[in-house]
């Protein structure tokens, strides 16, 4: 059985392909299934180490961008899709998988157009409330489509639709509190907010939690995912900001957060504050925590912004959009969310109803029963 991923640069993209790449490897011990070759096509890899963890083959393949403005650059990628689509097709050709798995994103569209030339079933996953152009147009032709809200439901074919959630790792599903005060240098019986800016961080969320530290320090204490690049800027500013507070040993930023280190920050956490992509808010919901939520303004198709409010209808979280985002807007609601604890603990229950774990292991058997349909 042959089964190939093809997805975006991006984390949104990729640790749901990931996930669902362990749950096959999990079926396939379990049924005795025939050795399973798993391969991933983008434009690169992300994260080598886990392909490699997971028996996952990286193929580079070219494509390119089409931007919602005009630029010099959108003729250039057009022969660079046009080239990654011919590279696609012979890889494919090679290979020959039972099921292409897209996962959206302009890196995915070379190969989802190649595995449509050569007749290979496609199954697709959209994360966001709203589909990106690439899963708009390969929900027109996959065998299945998996959805991430009940939202998106209306833009795809309802006889193809199964609602399963997004693709958490299972390595990330279940925070770890245990030691977690110990492992992060917290104290006891302080509130603890984490702020989680994903791999890049947000500027725009990190000045804001900056300004509001010397308030916010004298009731909580706080674990802060700045991003590798804003890591510099965050130090300076935070240590300019902090210089003769005395709680400000209570402050904890950290560039990047490895596994175990983001388990132990999600076990100690009260409330976090967020970006709204997908997976963000996927991530939240297996934690069972409350959330305030902040989603990008201009995000493609709106898509941060609809996830965030589709996941406040559920009653998981709270949503200050950038406009909005303030110091004293900051403060107030952190300190309306720590103090009333029936708020709280309504959020909670809220994310177990919206939590989906079984969602990478809905979609690889799925893709499996494609794939041995496909083999007869």
């Amino acid at each position: 059985m042959k089964i190939v991923f093809t997805g975006g640069g991006s984390g949104g993209h990729f640790y749901p392909i990931i996930s669902i790449a362990q749950s096959i490897n999990d079926i396939s011990a379990k049924e005795r299934l025939v050795s399973v070759d798993m391969y991933y096509i983008s434009t690169e890899p992300y994260d080598e180490g886990l392909l490699f963890d997971n028996s996952i083959t990286f193929i580079q393949n070219t494509s390119g961008k089409r931007r919602r403005y005009r630029s010099i650059m959108n003729v250039i990628d057009m022969f660079k899709i046009f080239y990654g689509v011919i590279q696609a097709t012979w890889t494919l050709f090679k290979i020959y998988p039972d099921v292409v798995f897209g996962k959206g994103g302009y890196a995915s569209f070379p190969t989802l157009l190649a595995a449509r030339i050569l007749r290979i079933p496609v199954v697709i996953h959209e994360s966001d409330t709203v589909p990106g152009r690439v899963n708009k147009w390969a929900g027109k032709f996959a065998k299945k489509i998996a959805i991430a809200f009940p939202e998106t439901i209306k833009f795809f074919d309802k006889e193809k639709v199964a609602y399963t959630g997004n693709p958490v790792r299972k390595e990330l599903q279940h925070p770890a509190p245990e030691g977690a005060f110990e492992f992060l240098q917290l104290e006891e019986n302080i509130p603890v907010i984490f702020i989680l800016g994903g791999s890049q961080g947000s500027e725009i969320i990190n000045d804001v939690i900056i300004d509001s530290l010397p308030q916010l320090l004298e009731k909580y204490q706080i674990i802060h995912q700045v991003g590798t690049s804003n890591k510099l800027q965050t130090q300076e500013m935070s240590h300019a900001t902090l210089l003769h507070h005395k709680h400000k040993k209570r402050y904890k930023m950290f560039p990047y957060l490895n596994t175990l280190a983001m388990r132990m920050a999600a076990g100690a956490a009260d409330v976090v504050i967020s970006r709204s992509g997908a997976g963000a808010i996927s991530e939240i919901a297996s934690w069972n925590v409350p959330s305030i939520l902040v989603p990008i303004t201009d995000s493609n198709g709106d898509h941060q912004r609809q996830n965030a409010f589709a996941y406040a209808h559920a009653g998981a979280c709270e949503v200050i959009e950038e406009k909005n985002l303030t110091k004293n807007i900051i403060i107030s609601e952190v300190d309306r969310l720590i103090q009333n604890k029936e708020a709280r603990t309504s959020m909670i229950e809220a994310t177990k109803v919206f939590n989906q774990p079984d969602a990478s292991k809905k979609i690889a058997q799925e893709i499996i029963d494609l794939a041995l349909k496909h083999e007869e």
